[in-house]
Formats: C-alpha cells, sequence, structure tokens
C-alpha cells in the first residue's frame, strides 16, 4: 500500500514539504488554520513565496489538498510531519504554544483512528520538548500509548529559505530522533521512498536529535563569525585579504570553504534565535554555553561598527545607496537582516538613505518606510548615488558598471567583492573591497610599532 502523507502547518517549510513529497508520486494532506493558505493550495497555487514552488506544486495538484482539519488529515494519512512556527520567547527559548495546539488536535483526531500513526515533530524545538512537552499531550488527548498505538519522532529539515524544496529532497544527511525502534525505523523507511540521492540518516533519541539540530545552526554561525573577525584583522594588516585567508584555510579538510567567507553578519528566521536559544538550554541546565553567546554578541556588533566606520566616507546629507535588504541573496525576507540594521543606522545619523533589492522590494518598502526611499530598479536606486553599500552578494549587482552613476566620482563599498576585479584601479571609483587593506601606508606604521624594536632588544642582550 503507498504511504499517504500530511503535514501539519503550510508555511515555506510546510508547503514546500508537501510540494516536493507530491512530486516523488506520493499523496499529501496539507492542514493549515489559515482558509486562504487552504484555498490556494486547493487551486494549485503556492500558498506562501519560494522557489520553485508554484511550479512544483502546479505540476502535482493532483496528488495536493489542503484541509482545515487535523482530524480529516490524520484518518486520511499514513504519517504527519507537524510544521508549525516554534517562535522565540522572552527567554530566548522556543515557544512551544503553536505546537501543543497542533499536538492536542491531533491526539483528538488519534482517539478516533485504530491503524498505527506516526507523528513527526520537524519544528525545531529545545532538548527535552518533545517527549516531556508535547508527548503528553498526545496521550492524553488520544487515550492511547506511544509505542503501541502510535509512533512518534523529532525529524527537523536542514534546509534554507529560497532553496527549501531542493534542501529537503537532496539533503546531506537526514535527522530521526526516535520514541522506538519502530517510529524510527518507519520514518527512516519513508524518507528511502521521498529523498533522492539515498542521504546517510542518523537515528538516535529524542533528545540528542533535539541538541543536534540546535547545535548544528550555531555551529555554522560560529564559522560565519569567525571569518568575519579574521576580515576585521585583515583590514589592518599591510595586504591584508580575507578571500586569499579564507580559500587557504577552507582546504584545510578539517574546516572546509563552506560559509568561510567574510563579510557582514548573519540574519534570518533561524541562525540569531538559535545561538540565544542554545544559551538558554544550557543555563537551565547547570551549562555553559558561552562561545553561542559570544557569537551572537558579535555578529549584532558588526552593524554598529560598520556605521561608525563609514563617518570617513560620508556627512550628513550625503545620498547612500545600500544594495541588499533581504537577509540573503535570492530571498524575499529581511528578518534580521544587516541592510536594513544598516539603513536605519544610517538615517539616524543624519544621512539620506535610499535602497534597492531584487526581491525583498515589498518587505523593505514597509519596514523602511521612514527611514528610506526603497527603489524598484537597480539603475534609479543608483542614478544619485554618492557612497554604494553593496550588502549581498546577489548576482544582479555583479553586473553594475560605470554607466549606472550619473555623480562625477562616487564610491563604492563593497562588503562582498563582487566588483573587485571590474572596479579596482578606475579613476572616478573609490573602490573599497571589504576585507582588503585600504591604507598599507598606516597599516604598515602600525606594524613596525609594533614590531620593529625587536632587533634592538636583541643586540642589548
Amino acid at each position: 500500500m503507498t504511504t499517504k502523507y500530511s503535514i501539519i502547518g503550510l508555511g515555506k517549510l510546510g508547503a514546500s514539504m508537501a510540494a516536493a513529497i507530491a512530486s516523488r508520486g506520493y499523496d499529501v494532506i496539507g492542514v493549515d488554520v489559515s482558509q486562504n493558505i487552504v484555498k490556494l493550495l486547493n487551486e494549485g497555487h503556492a500558498p506562501v513565496q519560494e522557489t520553485n514552488l508554484e511550479e512544483t506544486i502546479s505540476l502535482n495538484k493532483d496528488r495536493i489538498w489542503a484541509t482545515l482539519s487535523h482530524h480529516e488529515a490524520i484518518l486520511n494519512s499514513d504519517v504527519s510531519f507537524v510544521v508549525v512556527p516554534t517562535p522565540s520567547d522572552n527567554l530566548g527559548a522556543f515557544s512551544l504554544q503553536y505546537a501543543a495546539w497542533a499536538f492536542k488536535e491531533i491526539g483528538r483526531a488519534l482517539a478516533e483512528k485504530n491503524k498505527y500513526h506516526n507523528i513527526v515533530l520537524t519544528s525545531t524545538v529545545l532538548p527535552g520538548a518533545t517527549r516531556y512537552g508535547l508527548l503528553p499531550i498526545l496521550e492524553q488527548e488520544s487515550g492511547k500509548k506511544c509505542g503501541k498505538d502510535f509512533g512518534l519522532c523529532y525529524s527537523p529539515e536542514f534546509i534554507a529559505l529560497g532553496s527549501v524544496i531542493n534542501d529537503f529532497l537532496h539533503p546531506d544527511f537526514t535527522l530521526i530522533g526516535e520514541f522506538d525502534e519502530c517510529s524510527g525505523g518507519q520514518l527512516e523507511n519513508y524518507y528511502k521512498q521521498i529523498m533522492l540521492k539515498n542521504p546517510p540518516c542518523m537515528r538516535m533519541s529524542i533528545e540528542n536529535a533535539e541538541l543536534t539540530k540546535i547545535s548544528l545552526n550555531t555551529f555554522v554561525t560560529m564559522k560565519i563569525t569567525f571569518a568575519n573577525m579574521l576580515t576585521e584583522i585583515c583590514r589592518h594588516i599591510p595586504g591584508g585579504n580575507i578571500d586569499v585567508v579564507t580559500n587557504a584555510l577552507g582546504y584545510d579538510s578539517r574546516i572546509g570553504h563552506k560559509y568561510l567567507k567574510g563579510g557582514l553578519g548573519y540574519g534570518g528566521p533561524c541562525f540569531p534565535r538559535d545561538n540565544v536559544a542554545l544559551g538558554f538550554i544550557a543555563k537551565a541546565l547547570g551549562c555553559e554555553a558561552g562561545l553561542a553567546e559570544k557569537t551572537d554578541r558579535m555578529n549584532r556588533a558588526i552593524p554598529v561598527s560598520i556605521i561608525k566606520w563609514l563617518e570617513d566616507f560620508m556627512h550628513k546629507g550625503t545620498t547612500v545607496a545600500i544594495l541588499g535588504l533581504s537577509y540573503k541573496p535570492f530571498s524575499h525576507v529581511i528578518e534580521e537582516s544587516q541592510g536594513i540594521y544598516i539603513a536605519k543606522g544610517l538615517f539616524n545619523a543624519g544621512v539620506r538613505v535610499i535602497a534597492y533589492d531584487p526581491l525583498a522590494t515589498k518587505a523593505a518598502k514597509k519596514e523602511l518606510a521612514n527611514y528610506a526611499l526603497v527603489f524598484d530598479s537597480l539603475s534609479d536606486c543608483l542614478k544619485d548615488a554618492e557612497v554604494i553599500l553593496i550588502c549581498t552578494p546577489d548576482l544582479e549587482f555583479k553586473n553594475i558598471d560605470e554607466s549606472y552613476f550619473q555623480n562625477e566620482t562616487v564610491t563604492v563599498i563593497d562588503f562582498w567583492r563582487l566588483l573587485d576585479k571590474k572596479f579596482a584601479n578606475k579613476p572616478k571609483i573609490n573602490y573599497i573591497p571589504f576585507g582588503h587593506s585600504i591604507d598599507d601606508k598606516s597599516n604598515s606604521i602600525l606594524m613596525q610599532k609594533l614590531w620593529g624594536n625587536i632587533y634592538k632588544i636583541i643586540q642589548k642582550k
């Protein structure tokens, strides 16, 4: 018998999971509290913005349908993925409010189901939350016992917004925190049917899987922040070049090149909160997570230090164009965007801020309504710019050339070195590749002060 899947929560991850599973030839039932989301999905349209989601749903609409009823979904599927929001609370932990409500509805539906059903929590939670916070709700509402009457797993996905469908179908590995051998083994078999290229499956206890998920994200942010720390050092040594340094480091198999790119800090809906959450759970358990806490502090300090540094390149009334307002390229999301933080900081410093982003225009216009003029095209944004900040490594920005500028001279500060070869040594462009030494003379003087007396000291001895 062909497995039937249900997805509880049809946001960016949930809707993309539904589309991806349907694309593999399986029937999928989606559940959401939003009538509009259910309506859109049933009409064969994407309920949220995500790369290739509209096309994938359209091609597989005969295998996808949506409902407002958890009861209907549970009774008509074999396994349910719960993909509801777990927002940060005021302590830095992940709230279980939405997950608890979903588990209550699932439990009530399980009370009327005679067949074994596997429930898989995909939303990010902290260690202990699944077993001690949510499982009791299922058992109480269903009147049944986990392991005997139904299964339970914690299995988060490792995806990035903008590539959710591809990431879901092509993971580096799958992670399963299992209540017992039966539930974990069943889910592993489901993944073998869905995932392409048969990725390795890591099965473990629920608590170990919860810690693995939050640890992976905090490790990645630590790597990003390490590269950004080196970026600052490179700016202050003669001939300093962050890309030369990180490229060499990345060839060490213990380090690797991924995420080792100096520039601005990380943002988005996941990375910034995960370090805070790891710090919370560590303290709650009587442990320390100083590295995660320091990573978060260093990342949040980057826009502040950038704005201070930019004082040398502008004055009150200078027109500054910020290119890149989403938290990363190829995304509509502006949450925790460093470009947004810099735009607001520059406005508060008395600068005239104009801005552009290839995808995040709508959200940015709303967020920056009182701070900046957000243009709909790159060329319009750059016409009057005196200083240009390239805040995301978007491919569109690589096409910028001198024809975009109307001012006789412009300063281009490129945080990702996209235009290093194109703009280097252009007489009318003051091009500043962030992470490179731009004042070798001053940096050499500093080095001379630091090390220049060594020979004199040796002679005295």
